[in-house]
C-alpha cells in the first residue's frame, strides 16, 4: 500500500534539483525520479568522455561488447540483447563503427542468415584510450559510498531490474 508523503518533510535533493514545488505523489515516484536523474547525469558524463574519440555512448557500448566477445565474435542480435540501452538500430550503429574501421561483420558459416560481428585492432585501440578515463569516472561516481553501501546499491538495483 502506498503511503502518502508527509508534506512537512523537507524537500529531497532531487526535488530541489528539478525545482519541484509540490511533493511527489509517492516515495516510489520520488525514488524513480532520483534514479532516472542520476542515470541521466552519469550518461551525460560518459558521453562527454567517449565523445573525445568521436563515438557515442551506444557505439562505445557496442565496442565493449565486441571486445568481450573476443575472436569468436558475436551475432548482431546478441549485441542488441547485451546493450545497456537496447537500441532497435544496432545495424546502424554497426554500420557507423564499420565505416570508422572499428568493427567488421561477416556472414556466419554454414548459416548465412546470421551475421557475426568482430572488433578490429582500431576498435581495440579506441577502447584502450578510453578505458582509463571511463574506469576513473566509474569509481568516482560512487566513491563516497562504503564497500557495503556499494554492494547494497547493486543489490537494490538488481531487485528493481528483476521486477
Amino acid at each position: 500500500m502506498l503511503m502518502p508523503r508527509n508534506e512537512s518533510i523537507v524537500a529531497s535533493a532531487v526535488q530541489r534539483e528539478i525545482q519541484q514545488k509540490r511533493p511527489f505523489h509517492s516515495l516510489g515516484a520520488e525514488a524513480l525520479i532520483g534514479l532516472l536523474r542520476t542515470a541521466g547525469l552519469a550518461q551525460r558524463e560518459v558521453n562527454a568522455i567517449v565523445a573525445r574519440e568521436g563515438i557515442t555512448q551506444q557505439q562505445y557500448n557496442v565496442l565493449r561488447i565486441l571486445r568481450g566477445a573476443g575472436e569468436d565474435g558475436i551475432p548482431t542480435l546478441a549485441i542488441r540483447d547485451r546493450m545497456l540501452d537496447p537500441s532497435p538500430g544496432v545495424t546502424r550503429l554497426l554500420d557507423r563503427l564499420e565505416r570508422a574501421g572499428y568493427a567488421r561483420r561477416q556472414r556466419a558459416e554454414p548459416d548465412r542468415r546470421q551475421v557475426m560481428c568482430y572488433i578490429t585492432p582500431a576498435g581495440l585501440e579506441v577502447l584502450a584510450r578510453l578505458d582509463q578515463p571511463v574506469n576513473a569516472y566509474d569509481d568516482a561516481v560512487v566513491e563516497m559510498l562504503s564497500v557495503a553501501e556499494k554492494h547494497e546499491l547493486i543489490r537494490m538495483l538488481d531487485a528493481i531490474r528483476k521486477r
